[in-house]
């Protein structure tokens, strides 16, 4: 922009002055012969009355030479030969002298002014004055320097007055494009400083006004979504009652693991509701934040979250074998023995695994068979929960939130959230047991360095 408004300003200054100093210059020029051409008329005229008196050729050499420095005045005779230093045309001479006419003309290598005088005996005599060619231009030059120094002054000016005024501009246009930006990466406290322009002052003071009434909605839903999940504080009292009073029955202490895992999960919920936004890396995908190269292995070798998806996956699996077992369902699991560390939070890789199995156990009849696998590539980990149940119909429409028939869309778009955080996908297809295949694919996370890996292994050991 500041290129664009400082060659606008060059191209209109530049015409302006060109408009201008063709025509000054020619009239300069034209005032400076003028007034060469009116001297020489001036010191022709005053030579007039010598002759008057006298036609002494000495008399009227001496007195030419008072009236012209340069000796360029000469006068003509009658029956006299011209002058050795005339420079008008004999047919000019001719002319003054026959019609008795002043005649002013140019001639090479100057300009020659004729005054025809009538002697007594009326004989004619002509004064000739020579005006040289640069005297007809004297000082035409320095005029036109002075002139173009000027022009170039003021396009120079004008261009930099343009450019210090795109400057403003530009810079507050950056600064609220970067506010922008950060905005929408998360930064919920980018402001910008209204500056610039009237124009960008207001789009500054909008933006930051829109800001704070996005803190503010942002504020209101985190309190609401903590609110209805304390909420569920009641149900769970009353269910942690009724296995107080199934105490020492075969499902009591099932049914308290049960109920302690529910208010677990529950206050986590909580905690994460009344956090601000975009903490972490299933917050960064949410608010569609750009990933660095290599997703989240830039992002857990730059120390943020990592764990080990083999773990969570038995973890939570030995959790839903026990109701799996309750309804006749055959539970297999495989999991790779290589380290499978991604940049997420034990939490949020199990909140999809929880997801993924519970959604088998919603969306398949009691008896049904699920697997639960995790494999280990050269950059990725890949988890992949599948069942023998009747499939998924629409699978590009199943892993938009809300989007399915008899279901909220959750459990999918928890699942491709956490793997967008890492950069990696989510693909829905049919699998070797008849019913729907869940595929997640995390990116692997940098591995931790030397001293913490030695650490580890020492911790291990113990």
């Amino acid at each position: 922009m500041r290129r664009s408004l400082a060659g606008v300003a060059l191209a209109v200054t530049s015409m302006v002055a060109l408009s201008f100093l063709i025509p000054l210059a020619a009239l300069v020029m034209s005032l400076v012969k003028e007034q060469g051409v009116s001297a020489a008329q001036q010191r022709g005229a005053a030579l007039a009355p010598v002759l008057a008196l006298t036609t002494d050729p000495d008399a009227l050499r001496e007195a030419a030479a008072g009236l012209d420095a340069a000796d360029r005045l000469t006068v003509h005779l009658p029956g006299a030969g011209a002058p050795a230093r005339s420079k008008a045309p004999g047919a000019l001479l001719e002319r003054a002298q026959r019609g008795r006419e002043s005649i002013s003309q140019e001639v090479p290598g100057g300009w020659v002014c004729l005054q025809p005088v009538v002697l007594p005996g009326d004989e004619v005599a002509v004064i000739e004055n020579f005006v040289p060619e640069a005297e007809l231009t004297r000082g035409v030059a320095q005029s036109w320097a002075v002139m173009c120094f000027l022009a170039v002054g003021l396009i120079a000016g004008s261009v930099l007055v343009a450019d210090r005024l795109g400057a403003k501009v530009v810079r507050s246009s950056k600064r609220l494009a970067q506010a922008s930006r950060a905005l929408g990466l998360g930064d919920l406290d980018a402001r910008v400083e209204p500056m610039g322009p009237r124009e960008l002052r207001d789009a500054g003071v909008a933006f930051n006004a829109m800001a704070e009434r996005m803190n503010e909605l942002l504020a209101v839903e985190r309190e609401l979504v903590a609110d209805l999940s304390h909420r569920l504080r009641t149900p769970l009292t009353a269910l942690h009652l009724a296995s107080e009073r199934m105490a020492g029955t075969p499902e009591s202490a099932r049914v308290e693991a049960a109920v302690c895992e529910l208010e677990t999960e529950l206050q986590a919920i909580i905690a994460a509701a009344r956090t601000p936004l975009a903490v972490g890396p299933m917050g960064q995908g949410l608010l569609g934040a750009e990933r660095p190269p290599g997703g989240g292995a830039a992002a857990a070798g730059g120390g943020g979250p990592s764990s080990e998806v083999a773990e969570v996956v038995r973890r939570r699996t030995a959790f839903w074998a026990v109701l799996a077992e309750q309804q006749d369902r055959s539970c297999y699991l495989d999991v790779t023995q290589e380290p499978t560390a991604v940049g997420l939070p034990d939490d949020d890789v199990a909140a999809v695994v929880d997801a993924l199995i519970g959604n088998v156990f919603r969306h398949t009849p009691e008896g049904t068979a699920f697997a639960v696998g995790v494999r280990r590539t050269a950059q990725a980990v890949e988890l992949v929960v599948e069942d023998g149940g009747p499939g998924i119909p629409e699978p590009d429409r199943a892993l938009s939130r809300g989007s399915s028939t008899g279901s909220t869309g959750l459990g999918l778009d928890i699942a491709r959230r956490a793997a967008t955080a890492t950069g990696g996908t989510v693909a829905v297809t049919r699998g070797p047991l008849g019913g729907a295949r869940i595929a997640v694919t995390f990116a692997l996370a940098a591995p931790p360095p030397s001293g913490h890996r030695t650490r580890l292994a020492r911790r291990r050991r113990r």
